[in-house]
Parts: C-alpha cells; structure tokens; sequence
C-alpha cells in the first residue's frame, strides 16, 4: 500500500481512495448497492403513480374439498385480512405471501361476518407452472379468490404514497430473499428454485412480451437482487469491503495484506461454487441435466 501512495505527489494523494477517512470509505463502497435500491424504489414509484396499486380485496370465491383451507375451516365469502401478520391489501398479495412464507404453517386473519377470524393452515407442496409456464413447486392451499362483486379497484397513487408503498415492496423482497437463503443454508428451503444470470435472461425476456409495466417490474426486482448480493459479507463485494472496514474499526487498523489475501481467496472460491451452482439449476431448468 505504502508503495502505490509514494508513486503520487502530496496533492494527487488526497484523492486516493486508500486515504480517505474511514467512513468515506464506507460511504462511497455502500453506494452501489444503495443505488440498487433506489433504482428499485424509483420504478415502483413510476409504476403506481400511472399505472396505479391494486387495492381489490381478497375474497374466497371458493375452497376445495379436503384441501388444506377446508381443513383449517376457511369458508366461502371470507375476506382474508392479513397472512403472517403480513397486511393484506389486495388480491394480487395472497399467492405473493403464500409462497414467500418461510412458516410450516400460515396463519391467516380473515373478517367473516364482520368478525375477525384467525386460522392456521398448513400448505401443500405442489409441482406446477407459473404464469410464464416455467416448472416451479407451488405452496397450494386450496382457495380461488374473486373480487367483492367483480369489482377490480386500481387506483394511481400520488408521490408521497407512491414512495411509501414502493419502500414497502423492496423492504418485503429484501426480508424475503434473505429469509429464503437463510433457510437454504440450513437446509429448509428449495435449492432448485434459485436461479442465475440465464434463468434470469429467460424470464426477461418472457416477461417483456406482457408489456412494460411487468418488464419495469421484473428490472426492479432484478436490482433488489443484485443490491442484496452486492451487500454480503464476501470478499470481491462491497458487503466483503464494508466488513474489512468494520473489523478496521474494531481493531483500530486495517487487516494485514496476509489476512486480507487469504479472505480474497476464500471469497472467490464461494463465488465460484454460487456461480457453479445457480448455473448448473439453469441447465437443468432447461432441461439439459
């Protein structure tokens, strides 16, 4: 390091990054992830200023027999209110809270009879397709929901609540996404449903063909997703910089170049087997494997 400043006159070394204050340093390494975010929130924001938020109520139109909300006594004409504690605010949430729920059973709050009812269900575990036809396993319950008297109620939002819903999407993925990888570290949760850079190309690429409100959507999602993985406390990425700069704050000094190196190493072989890993799931996705 002390090289590289030596090779700089008095006035170039002020510029150099290696010499800024410490929490300059972790300013300007938090920005590119933080961009993510923003650019997230940006798209949200343009999205339900123009095109609007749903706000249709979610209501049973039908349970199955002997499915697991028949079981849990979800009835025909309820009015599911809230899923995980999670606000339900539209019919579009219901499925979304389903499957991103991390609970072996989902605890739902339905207003029956102008009466709050709270019910516990446990789902089943279903090989299906989404809405793209991609193979997916599908959290089922049991339940087709209808809008109260067939009325679909989208409303354009003004700035203030615009941002306000668009900050609430991305907090919501971002706890999601890391409440799945925390479950797929421990072995809990479906491996074969991350994907990399070509599942992401195809879904891309199968989204634009609905338009550009579902494009814009899937841009921000995308960028949530890089946000949060540029964030892990892996050397090569920024998360890895900021916990170097962390433990320089802790102990007073950076990390030996020794340590540093070794930590390098040990990131790189992590993204590698990631890379490895998300891509052999896409070949296989393709039906390749």
């Amino acid at each position: 390091q002390q090289e590289v400043i030596n090779k700089y006159n008095e006035e170039d070394r002020n510029k150099l990054f290696i010499l800024k204050p410490l929490y300059q340093r972790s300013l300007i390494v938090a920005a590119g992830p933080l961009a993510n975010f923003v650019l997230a929130i940006i798209i949200f924001s343009i999205i339900n200023m123009f095109v609007g938020k749903d706000f249709t109520p979610a209501v049973v139109n039908e349970v199955q027999i002997n499915s697991p909300a028949y079981e849990a006594g979800i009835k025909k004409n309820d009015k599911i209110i809230s899923i995980d504690n999670n606000k339900v605010q539209s019919i579009l949430e219901v499925s979304t809270f389903i499957s991103t729920s991390t609970a072996e059973i989902i605890e739902f709050t339905v207003l029956r009879n102008d009466q709050e009812v709270t019910l516990y269900v446990k789902p089943n575990l279903v090989q299906s397709k989404d809405t793209l036809g991609n193979s997916v396993k599908k959290r089922m319950i049991g339940i087709k929901l209808s809008p109260l008297n067939n009325e679909f109620k989208k409303q354009p939002l003004g700035p203030s609540k615009a941002i306000y819903y668009s900050i609430k999407e991305v907090w919501f993925v971002s706890v999601t996404s890391l409440k799945y990888l925390g479950n797929m570290l421990i072995g809990s949760a479906d491996t074969s449903q991350l994907g990399g850079p070509i599942r992401i190309a195809k879904i891309t690429g199968q989204v634009a063909e609905y338009g550009v409100v579902p494009f814009l959507s899937i841009m921000a999602y995308i960028s949530i997703s890089l946000g949060l993985i540029n964030l892990f406390p892996i050397p090569m990425l920024d998360g890895g910089h900021l916990m170097f700069y962390f433990f320089e704050k802790v102990l007073g000094r950076p990390l030996s170049q020794k340590t540093q190196e070794g930590l390098f190493r040990i990131g790189l072989f992590l993204l590698f087997s990631l890379m490895f890993f998300v891509t052999f799931n896409d070949l296989k996705d393709l039906g390749l494997f």
